[in-house]
């Protein structure tokens, strides 16, 4: 099968250049001004548009059983939201509840992840600790493709890692060659702050943003990274909400550190003020972990993209519709936590990134696809336009104009947290595996199509610090 995507702008994290581009049975196999379609192939016009890299969403919960309820949207649903917004591929989490088997929750995830319609991959969550998670770290790593593991330092009692549990991973993580990812918020601290927020009588959604203020995340991404620092082992740092995180990643990477900042795009846009809405359903729509934050932490993640500092973007899609979060409706600790986005993230940051200057459109394909395929090593197969790459591309007209709603969205879940935003520039198709899987607002999709994409370990990055003598344990840090 043969497809031929003809006379558009190419943009990749490095140039952009007219082009023309050749997908043959699932891989790019040409890319070049003036080339020739290949008998009886399919034609995407592409003449005054931008044609780039499929977007890579690193952080979804597609199906997550969380909180009491399951989240609203399902692996098929979700793909192809992620689809109709230009993006090709997620990476999802297998989070397996505390003393559960880890290959047992893996098995099951990828049970549930059958019916993608685009392709996809897993960390896998370290919520507890003994022998059996040591071996089944290396077993994960070793015949399964997973590279990374994340390590969720809030939600005290149900997931929360210790940091004995923090040291324990992070080491066998060194030795595996894999990477370390770690949702950054002081769990105790937080309980804490509930128990006393309630205690005052504040119930209501606003509760959220002030038991989870900045302090408590900053604390928890330092700690994490000075752990990650001593055991010489790389580490992401997932949905940085606020200065205090960005500070702490800015500091470990001046200092040569091996640490990345993965932003949210609901982050660079939605500020605090939801929570106190007067309509409870409205404010609690935008309950997640961590919570929106004020203006001032929006500019700051602005110039932490800009500059490097965060090189991903994600959404952290987690949905859960109106009778879900009336699960708090006397007690916002109970809210279960999570939004939508992964159907507009790339339209977000295009209108408030590319449009509004502060991202040029190379920078853009950095932080919504080639960065995160780098650092997840999926790259050159994901995140560039290259000959041999995997045909996962976007046509973006800089033209056509929509407005996000919950109304029209194609998200399972009943709330857009970027409503009414107006957004120039609109994903008109969006190839998958050398597919025309959208075109012009319709779907064309085959339940199951996804791949599961392996990811191998960073064993020749580990190998090379072995060489020069900086991989040991522990290591002599000095001030």
């Amino acid at each position: 099968m043969s497809l031929f995507v003809k006379g558009g702008t190419v943009v990749t994290a490095d140039r952009e250049f007219t082009a023309d581009v050749i997908c043959e049975d699932g891989i790019i196999t040409a890319v070049g001004p003036g080339l020739d379609a290949p008998t009886g192939a399919e034609i995407v016009e592409a003449g005054g548009c931008y044609v780039m890299p499929g977007g890579i969403d690193p952080h979804t919960h597609m199906q997550l059983p969380f909180m009491g309820t399951v989240a609203s949207e399902d692996f098929e649903t979700g793909t192809k939201a992620a689809l109709a917004g230009g993006t090709t591929m997620i990476i999802d989490f297998v989070i397996p509840s505390p003393q559960e088997n880890l290959i047992e929750a893996y098995e099951k995830w990828r049970g549930w992840a059958e019916k993608s319609v685009a392709d996809y991959s897993f960390h896998v969550a370290i919520t507890w600790w003994d022998e059996t998670v040591h071996r089944d770290m290396g077993i994960l790593t070793e015949r399964h493709g997973v590279n990374s593991f994340k390590h969720f330092m809030a939600y005290k009692g149900a997931i929360m890692a210790d940091d004995e549990i923090l040291v324990n991973s992070f080491t066998r993580a060194r030795e595996l060659g894999a990477l370390c990812t770690v949702h950054a918020e002081n769990g105790e601290l937080v309980f804490r702050l509930q128990q006393e927020l309630l205690a005052q009588g504040i119930t209501g959604p606003e509760g959220h943003p002030q038991s989870r203020p900045p302090e408590v995340e900053g604390e928890a991404a330092n700690r994490a990274i000075r752990i990650a620092e001593v055991l010489n082992v790389p580490l992401y740092v997932v949905h940085n909400s606020c200065i205090q995180s960005l500070e702490a990643i800015t500091r470990a990477r001046l200092e040569g550190q091996r640490v990345f900042g993965e932003v949210l795009a609901g982050h660079l846009i939605v500020d605090d003020s939801v929570y106190y809405d007067k309509d409870w359903s409205k404010a609690a729509a935008h309950v997640m972990s961590p919570p929106f934050r004020g203006h001032e932490h929006q500019a700051a993640l602005w110039r932490g993209l800009q500059s490097g500092n965060l090189q991903t973007t994600a959404t952290d899609h987690c949905c859960f519709c109106d009778p879900q979060k009336r699960a708090g409706i006397d007690d916002f600790t109970l809210i279960p936590n999570g939004t939508g986005g992964v159907e507009d993230r790339l339209h977000v940051l295009w209108e408030h990134g590319v449009n509004k200057g502060r991202l040029t459109r190379s920078e853009f394909v950095a932080a919504t696809s080639t960065n995160a395929a780098k650092i997840f090593n999926l790259y050159p197969r994901k995140g560039t336009i290259a000959v041999g790459a995997d045909a996962d591309l976007y046509v973006l007209d800089p033209s056509k104009s929509k407005t996000l709603s919950a109304k029209t969205q194609l998200q399972q879940v009943d709330f857009n947290i970027f409503e009414g935003m107006e957004i120039n520039g609109v994903t008109t198709a969006t190839i998958s595996q050398g597919k025309l899987v959208f075109k012009d607002g319709e779907l064309d999709v085959t339940k199951g199509a996804g791949r599961y994409i392996d990811r191998p370990t960073y064993a020749p990055y580990y190998e090379a610090m072995k060489i020069h003598g900086e991989l040991t344990s522990p290591r002599s840090v000095k001030r």
